[in-house]
């Protein structure tokens, strides 16, 4: 019972702070104070504060892309196992279900925004349903390689099976194919650089934030902490293969686990501090390495 109380606390409550870690070291390596690490939070306070402007060409659609988001991030986070936590739903073939739940939210986001009429929005939408049809395989092709070594098509058993005796007869280089696959996809699904540019306010090159423009108030709240929710789990998922020697006697510690997610903040951080936003053209090209990274790995293991 303890350990679903820290699970879930740690669920809800870290996901805004990773973010605030992000912007603190992107305004360390920058020679700045910059906000104070707390500053999600109350942004997050500030929108559920402030009333909603609806444009009149809208319909239910808008309001229920942000709603509809919302709740299959979080239903997917609850398939999710956290460092030595179990998931809180834990079935034969969830993976799938967790994989087809980003996918549900995506979709809504992009329906919402084309559903104001803007040709940005429908603009961004269409750059981050053609850039999903990318990513979404190499993330299937990552469980996959998890399914073959542990045998098993739970995500709880796939992450926290001790699987180094396994990979040991293969060699650990299909194991680094892979988590550089999945960095390469937590950038991309997350729209950080250099995918996308979060903090970008030029309509023709914003991709996840120009759907989002018309949105306001309590709505903006709910799209901005999904999207801090789909970080902290796809990180929660990086972090348990980089970190596998903490699972192998009773599952990853929560200090192991929240170092090692503070870590990949980090390191977000520092990427988007190095790197500047890649071409379009060139965005595709990175996203099939991540493809041709785990497909090649899958293939390795499957020999």
């Amino acid at each position: 019972m303890i350990d679903l109380i820290i699970h879930m606390s740690i669920y809800i409550l870290m996901p805004p702070l990773l973010f605030g870690i992000i912007n603190k070291t992107k305004a360390y390596l920058a020679g700045r104070k910059g906000a104070p690490l707390l500053q999600p939070y109350y942004d997050l306070i500030r929108l559920f504060k402030k009333k909603m402007v609806i444009s009149g060409t809208t319909t239910w659609v808008f309001y229920a892309g942000p709603i509809v988001t919302f709740i299959s991030v979080m239903v997917a986070g609850l398939l999710m196992p956290l460092g030595q936590s179990q998931a809180v739903i834990s079935f034969t073939g969830d993976f799938i279900l967790f994989a087809y739940l980003f996918g549900l939210a995506r979709f809504f986001t992009t329906i919402a925004a084309m559903d104001t009429g803007s040709a940005f929005e429908g603009m961004g939408a269409a750059r981050e349903m053609t850039f999903s049809a990318i990513t979404e395989p190499g993330l299937f092709f990552a469980f996959l390689v998890f399914v073959k070594l542990s045998g098993s098509m739970s995500l709880t058993v796939m992450l926290q099976r001790n699987l180094y005796g396994i990979i040991n007869q293969n060699g650990f280089a299909p194991i680094v194919m892979v988590i550089i696959g999945l960095a390469i996809i937590l950038l991309a699904e997350n729209s950080r650089m250099p995918v996308d540019d979060p903090n970008t306010h030029l309509e023709l090159t914003m991709i996840h934030e120009v759907m989002v423009l018309d949105h306001s108030g309590p709505l903006l709240g709910l799209i901005q902490y999904a999207a801090n929710v789909k970080f902290f789990i796809l990180s929660s998922f990086l972090c348990t293969i980089i970190l596998p020697t903490f699972t192998s006697d009773g599952g990853l510690s929560w200090v192991g686990f929240l170092i090692g997610i503070i870590l990949i903040a980090v390191g977000v951080g520092i990427v988007e501090s190095i790197m500047a936003r890649l071409r379009m053209s060139r965005v595709t090209v990175l996203l099939f390495s991540a493809f041709l990274l785990c497909g090649s790995a899958l293939i390795i293991f499957v020999r």
